[in-house]
C-alpha cells in the first residue's frame, strides 16, 4: 500500500529546503567524486582498469545490499534521526580514507566507499519524503527538479575542486618519469601523491560532523503520514508485483540506465587518462554540465511540450548516437569541443571524450521518465514496486565493472564503450513498447 504524506498547512517551507538541499548537494558531491577518485586510485594503487572499477562497484552495490537494513533502522528511528545517522556513518566512511591514504591499501579504500554508500543509502531513504511533504502537492514536481539541479550542480564541482586540490603537479607523476625512478624512489613519490587525500577527507569528516549536528538541532519536523491508502485498483488476480510486466521492464530499464549513467561519469576521467588528457581528473564536470542541460530541458519541456514517452524515446536514441560518437569519434581532434567551449575559454577534449560527456544529456531524463510510466496502476502494490525500482541503482555497480573487464580484455578502451548501445536499446523498447504491456 501507498504511504501518503499529509502536506504541512501553512508551513514555512524556506529552511526545510535548504537543509534537503544541502542534503542533495552532499549526495552528488559525495556520489560525483568516483569520477575523479578511480583514476586517481588507479594510479595509486597499481591498478588495471578493471580493477579501478571496483570503485563503482563497491559504492554502489551499497544501495543494494543495506537499502532493507537501513529502512529498518529508519522505521526504528525515525526520518530526522536517519538523516542525522546517515550523516555519521558518512562521516565514518571519509575518516576511513585518511589510512587508506596512508597506507595505500586499495581494499580500505573500498571498504570506505562502501561505508560512505550505506550512509547515503539511508539518507536518500529519509530525505526523499520531505521533497513533497515540506510544501503544497501541486509544486512538489518542482521542488524535486530543484534538488536534481543542486545534486549534479555538485557533481559539477566536486572534480573542479579535485583537480585544483589534490592533482596540481601531476607532470611529476606520470608513467613514463616514474619508470625511470628506483623501485624506492617510486614508493616514496606515490606515498607522497596518496597522502595528499589526508586533509581533504580531515576536512570532509569534519563538515560531515558539523551537518550532522546541524540537521540533529534543527526545527526540521517528522513528516506527518497518514494511514495507508490504495490509490488506484488493481486486478483482483494479481497477488505479486511480479505480475506487472510494466514495472518488471521498467526495474530493467532503471539497471540499465544506472550502469551507463555512472560509466558516462565516473569512465571518463579513467578514458581521458588513457588519452592523455591532462585535466583528466576534472572531466566528470563536463558530464555533469550536459545532464543539468538535459534537466532544465525536462524542467521547461515536460509536460507542456514533451510527454514523458518521448522523453524517454528521445533519451535513448541520443544515448545510441553519442555512444556511436564515442567509439567512433577522434582521439586526436578536439572540433567539437573547441566550438562548444572555444569561447568560454573551457579546455577542450578530444571529440571522442567530448560524446561520453553529452550522454549525461542523453541520461538527465531517464529516472524521472521511467518512474510514473513504470508505476502508472499498480494499486496496493505501489509500495513494494518503489523498493524494486530503487533495486535497479545494482546496474551502477555491476555494468561499469563490465566495461572494465571488456577494456582490459580487449586493451580497446574506446571500443569497448560498445556495451551502452543495447542498454539504450532495452531502453528505447521500453519507451515505445514496454511500459504499455499490462501482461506476460
Amino acid at each position: 500500500m501507498d504511504t501518503v504524506l499529509e502536506r504541512p498547512q501553512q508551513k514555512n517551507t524556506v529552511l526545510p529546503m535548504v537543509i534537503i538541499g544541502t542534503l542533495f548537494f552532499v549526495f552528488g558531491f559525495v556520489t560525483w567524486l568516483n569520477g575523479s577518485l578511480i583514476p586517481f586510485l588507479k594510479l595509486v594503487c597499481h591498478l588495471t582498469e578493471s580493477q579501478a572499477m571496483w570503485v563503482t562497484f563497491a559504492f554502489y552495490i551499497a544501495y543494494v545490499v543495506m537499502a532493507l537494513p537501513m529502512s529498518w533502522v529508519l522505521n526504528k528511528v525515525g526520518y530526522k534521526n536517519g538523516m542525522v545517522a546517515g550523516l555519521g556513518i558518512m562521516a565514518a566512511g571519509a575518516l576511513l580514507f585518511i589510512p587508506a591514504a596512508q597506507t595505500t591499501l586499495y581494499s580500505l579504500f573500498l571498504v570506505a566507499l562502501f561505508t560512505l554508500g550505506t550512509g547515503l543509502t539511508i539518507l536518500q531513504t529519509a530525505s526523499n519524503p520531505y521533497i513533497v511533504c515540506i510544501g503544497p502537492r501541486e509544486t512538489a514536481a518542482m521542488r524535486i527538479s530543484v534538488m536534481g539541479l543542486v545534486n549534479k550542480g555538485a557533481g559539477v564541482l566536486v572534480p573542479l575542486i579535485f583537480t585544483a586540490w589534490i592533482l596540481t603537479g601531476m607532470d611529476q607523476f606520470t608513467p613514463e618519469v616514474l619508470a625511470a625512478l628506483s623501485e624506492e624512489e617510486k614508493a616514496s613519490r606515490i606515498a607522497e601523491l596518496s597522502n595528499r587525500l589526508v586533509t581533504p577527507y580531515i576536512y570532509m569528516t569534519v563538515a560531515l560532523l558539523a551537518l550532522m549536528a546541524f540537521v540533529k538541532f534543527s526545527p526540521l519536523p517528522e513528516p506527518e503520514l497518514e494511514q495507508p491508502v490504495e490509490q488506484g485498483v488493481a486486478p483482483e488476480h494479481r497477488t505479486t508485483v511480479l505480475q506487472f510486466p510494466q514495472l518488471m521492464l521498467g526495474v530493467a530499464a532503471l539497471f540499465f540506465y544506472v550502469g551507463v549513467e555512472v560509466i558516462a561519469g565516473d569512465t571518463i576521467g579513467l578514458y581521458g587518462q588513457h588519452l592523455n588528457v591532462s585535466h583528466w581528473g576534472a572531466l566528470t564536470s563536463y558530464t555533469m554540465v550536459f545532464m543539468v542541460l538535459g534537466y532544465l530541458v525536462g524542467v521547461s519541456c515536460i509536460p507542456k511540450y514533451l510527454s514523458q514517452p518521448r522523453a524517454l524515446q528521445g533519451s535513448a536514441v541520443f544515448g545510441i548516437l553519442f555512444t556511436l560518437g564515442v567509439m567512433f569519434g577522434s582521439a586526436e581532434s578536439h572540433q567539437l569541443s573547441a566550438l562548444m567551449f572555444g569561447w568560454a575559454g573551457i579546455p577542450t577534449v578530444p571529440d571522442t571524450v567530448l560524446f561520453l560527456a553529452m550522454l549525461g544529456f542523453a541520461n538527465a531524463l531517464v529516472w524521472p521518465a521511467v518512474w510514473p510510466l513504470a508505476l502508472e496502476g499498480l494499486g496496493k502494490f505501489t509500495a513494494t514496486a518503489s523498493a524494486l525500482l530503487i533495486m535497479g541503482i545494482a546496474g551502477g555497480a555491476i555494468l561499469p565493472k563490465v566495461y572494465g573487464y571488456l577494456s582490459t580484455a580487449s586493451g580497446d578502451a574506446q571500443g569497448a564503450y560498445w556495451m551502452m548501445i543495447p542498454c539504450y536499446a532495452f531502453i528505447l523498447y521500453y519507451a515505445f513498447s514496454g511500459y504499455k504491456k499490462r501482461q506476460w
